[in-house]
Protein backbone atom coordinates (compact mmCIF):
# COMPACT_ATOMS: atom_id res chain seq x y z
CA UNK A 1 0.00 0.00 0.00
CA UNK A 2 1.20 3.49 -0.78
CA UNK A 3 2.09 5.69 2.17
CA UNK A 4 0.27 9.00 2.56
CA UNK A 5 3.44 10.85 1.51
CA UNK A 6 3.36 8.95 -1.79
CA UNK A 7 -0.22 9.88 -2.74
CA UNK A 8 -1.51 12.92 -4.57
CA UNK A 9 -4.57 13.96 -2.61
CA UNK A 10 -5.49 17.54 -3.46
CA UNK A 11 -7.43 18.61 -6.53
CA UNK A 12 -4.90 21.36 -7.22
CA UNK A 13 -2.05 18.84 -7.38
CA UNK A 14 -4.05 16.63 -9.75
CA UNK A 15 -4.78 19.62 -12.00
CA UNK A 16 -1.14 20.70 -12.00
CA UNK A 17 0.16 17.27 -12.99
CA UNK A 18 -2.50 16.68 -15.66
CA UNK A 19 -2.29 20.15 -17.20
CA UNK A 20 1.44 20.82 -17.00
CA UNK A 21 2.93 17.35 -17.03
CA UNK A 22 4.05 15.26 -19.95
CA UNK A 23 1.70 12.49 -21.01
CA UNK A 24 1.79 9.18 -22.79
CA UNK A 25 -1.40 7.48 -23.89
CA UNK A 26 -1.60 3.73 -23.92
CA UNK A 27 -4.37 1.25 -24.61
CA UNK A 28 -5.46 0.94 -20.97
CA UNK A 29 -4.44 4.22 -19.38
CA UNK A 30 -3.00 7.67 -19.93
CA UNK A 31 0.03 8.48 -17.81
CA UNK A 32 0.85 12.05 -16.81
CA UNK A 33 4.10 12.97 -15.10
CA UNK A 34 5.82 16.08 -13.86
CA UNK A 35 8.75 16.77 -11.58
CA UNK A 36 8.25 18.60 -8.29
CA UNK A 37 11.05 21.18 -7.92
CA UNK A 38 10.95 20.70 -4.13
CA UNK A 39 11.88 17.02 -4.50
CA UNK A 40 10.46 14.50 -2.09
CA UNK A 41 9.30 10.95 -2.53
CA UNK A 42 7.61 9.99 -5.81
CA UNK A 43 3.86 10.60 -5.59
CA UNK A 44 1.00 8.94 -7.44
CA UNK A 45 -2.61 9.76 -8.26
CA UNK A 46 -5.34 7.69 -9.89
CA UNK A 47 -8.32 8.75 -11.99
CA UNK A 48 -10.87 6.04 -12.76
CA UNK A 49 -14.03 7.52 -14.27
CA UNK A 50 -17.48 5.94 -14.51
CA UNK A 51 -16.83 5.15 -18.17
CA UNK A 52 -14.53 2.34 -16.99
CA UNK A 53 -17.40 0.41 -15.39
CA UNK A 54 -19.46 0.09 -12.25
CA UNK A 55 -18.05 0.69 -8.76
CA UNK A 56 -16.73 -2.84 -8.35
CA UNK A 57 -14.82 -2.69 -11.64
CA UNK A 58 -13.50 0.82 -10.98
CA UNK A 59 -12.22 -0.14 -7.55
CA UNK A 60 -10.53 -3.26 -8.96
CA UNK A 61 -8.76 -1.16 -11.60
CA UNK A 62 -7.72 1.39 -8.95
CA UNK A 63 -6.34 -1.34 -6.66
CA UNK A 64 -4.35 -2.81 -9.52
CA UNK A 65 -2.90 0.60 -10.43
CA UNK A 66 -1.99 1.21 -6.79
CA UNK A 67 -0.14 -2.11 -6.62
CA UNK A 68 1.75 -1.21 -9.78
CA UNK A 69 2.60 2.23 -8.38
CA UNK A 70 3.94 0.66 -5.18
CA UNK A 71 6.49 -1.26 -7.27
CA UNK A 72 7.25 1.74 -9.49
CA UNK A 73 8.03 4.00 -6.51
CA UNK A 74 11.45 2.41 -6.09
CA UNK A 75 12.46 3.07 -9.69
CA UNK A 76 11.33 6.68 -10.09
CA UNK A 77 13.53 9.66 -9.20
CA UNK A 78 12.78 11.90 -6.24
CA UNK A 79 10.15 14.53 -6.99
CA UNK A 80 8.36 12.55 -9.71
CA UNK A 81 4.61 13.04 -9.61
CA UNK A 82 2.59 10.61 -11.70
CA UNK A 83 -1.14 10.38 -12.41
CA UNK A 84 -2.68 7.34 -14.08
CA UNK A 85 -6.04 7.93 -15.82
CA UNK A 86 -7.69 4.59 -16.58
CA UNK A 87 -9.45 4.14 -19.90
CA UNK A 88 -12.43 1.79 -20.46
CA UNK A 89 -10.27 -1.11 -21.80
CA UNK A 90 -8.53 -1.24 -18.38
CA UNK A 91 -11.66 -2.91 -16.99
CA UNK A 92 -10.95 -6.11 -18.90
CA UNK A 93 -7.15 -5.91 -19.04
CA UNK A 94 -4.97 -8.43 -17.23
CA UNK A 95 -2.78 -7.23 -14.39
CA UNK A 96 0.32 -8.10 -16.40
CA UNK A 97 -0.87 -5.93 -19.31
CA UNK A 98 -1.52 -2.98 -17.01
CA UNK A 99 1.84 -3.48 -15.32
CA UNK A 100 3.75 -3.65 -18.60
CA UNK A 101 2.03 -0.54 -19.94
CA UNK A 102 2.64 1.45 -16.75
CA UNK A 103 6.30 0.40 -16.57
CA UNK A 104 6.87 1.33 -20.20
CA UNK A 105 5.10 4.68 -20.02
CA UNK A 106 6.79 5.84 -16.81
CA UNK A 107 10.21 4.78 -18.13
CA UNK A 108 9.63 6.82 -21.29
CA UNK A 109 8.47 9.84 -19.30
CA UNK A 110 11.49 9.70 -16.99
CA UNK A 111 13.79 9.44 -20.01
CA UNK A 112 12.22 12.60 -21.49
CA UNK A 113 12.78 14.61 -18.29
Amino acid sequence: MLAKAQRITSADDYKRVVRRGRRIAGVNCVTYQTMNPNGGAPRFGFIVAKTVGNAVVRNRVRRRLKAIAFDLARTLPDGAETVFRALPPAATADFSDLNTEAQRSTARLVAKS
